[in-house]
């Protein structure tokens, strides 16, 4: 039986639970509190911050490769246990060039692949400059830890960015400024590669976002064939050039005039690819144990005609399961509840999600069906 570290207790370390089981794979995870979700699915845990390589060790030893659930580790720290043979999948060289989006961004660029016009904010002398190259709005972001929102910011004016700059130096934050991409949609692919190299692509994805956080994943996007040629494309030259084993998931934007642009990149499992437990073959969660295991991987394709998913967010602040609400949602004809288990609630907080398969490939109707979700989860 294979014996998987996994380095974050989150919901995407849970949901490879189920895949587990079914590959007769163990599940050792390493996470800050006993109450996380993937505890509940471990067969032994670790419990330290995920940025403890010390607590990394200890992992280490009693699995035989480790993986990550979240990109928030300490590479520096963990390049020593690798250095004495510890496994990780995948490995740190392919995660080094993403954790900072400053130098993912270049890293991209470098590769030939489409993105936004960017700059790092190092200093105040030559940001007129920058800025003049762009244009307002631009979007200013956390070059680290930023995500589902956070540290990513819209700027419409002058005042506006040297008030968030100001902000910086009290907190040692870093930044860079991009232009705003006014995008036709959002969209995201979820591809996986295997120790052998093989890599297998999931259906393009359409993504809805509000306020920066994803609220909508629809399945497959309503795209042309072009448009999902140059997305498969992407996911295959980047994970070719970093030699990835594991799922990675890929944000993209498509642009008024049919451009598919890189937003950014995740090193994982991925929201945008949840649909895939109830909808596709291979689950992206089996598929990321498939890859890091070692075993052939799985088929990625729907077996449904399209799929709707809606994360289930915070919005506000309690100690509630929200059973009534889950039972709601539950009775909706081919609709799949998965609730996290987190014990409280708060404002844009992921708590869950509801996937519904769809019979037929129509824009309308999962509309019509994310509306009568949220219409449930949310108090009017």
């Amino acid at each position: 039986m294979k014996r998987v570290g996994v380095i974050g207790g989150g919901q995407l370390a849970w949901m490879m639970g189920g895949a587990a089981n079914k590959l007769g794979v163990e599940l050792i995870v390493q996470t800050p509190s006993s109450n996380d979700p993937a505890v509940s699915i471990a067969q032994d845990i670790v419990l330290a911050n995920i940025d403890d390589a010390y607590a990394t060790e200890i992992l280490a030893q009693k699995s035989d490769v480790i993986t990550f659930e979240n990109e928030f580790v300490n590479l520096e720290a963990l390049s020593l246990l690798e250095i004495q043979g510890v496994c990780f999948r995948p490995k740190l060289d392919a995660l080094s060039p993403l954790l900072d989006k400053y130098h993912q961004r270049c890293y991209l660029k470098d590769l030939g692949l489409p993105v936004p016009q960017f700059y790092a904010l190092e200093n105040q002398e030559n940001l007129i400059s920058k800025i003049d190259g762009l244009g307002f709005p631009l979007v200013l972001k956390s070059r680290r830890h930023g995500y589902d929102g956070q540290g990513t910011f819209i700027i419409r004016d002058l005042a506006t960015l040297e008030e968030k700059i100001d902000l910086n130096n009290k907190t040692n934050t870093t930044y860079l400024i991009e232009e705003f991409i006014p995008f036709e949609r959002e969209l995201a692919v979820i591809a996986a590669r295997s120790v052998d190299g093989e890599i297998v692509i999931y259906p393009v994805v359409e993504t809805q976002q509000e306020q920066q956080v994803c609220r909508r994943v629809i399945a497959p996007a309503h795209i042309t064939p072009n448009q999902a040629a140059a997305a498969e494309a992407i996911a295959s030259t980047l994970l070719n050039s970093l030699e990835v084993v594991g799922v990675f998931g890929i944000e993209l934007f498509l642009t008024a005039d049919g451009r598919v642009l890189v937003n950014e990149i995740a090193p994982r499992t991925h929201n945008s690819g949840h649909f895939s437990l109830d909808a596709c073959a291979t689950s992206q969660f089996e598929q990321h144990l498939r890859a890091v295991c070692g075993l052939p991987l799985g088929n990625p394709s729907l077996q449904c005609a399209g799929a709707v998913m809606v994360n289930l967010l915070g919005y506000e602040n309690s100690q509630s399961d929200y059973q009534s609400q889950r039972q709601q949602l539950a009775a909706i004809p081919q609709a799949h509840v998965y609730w996290y288990g987190k014990t409280e609630s708060r404002p844009g907080r992921k708590l869950g999600h509801v996937t519904v398969l769809l019979n037929n490939h129509n824009q309308t109707t999962a509309q019509e069906l994310a509306q009568t979700v949220e219409s449930i989860w949310y108090p009017s």
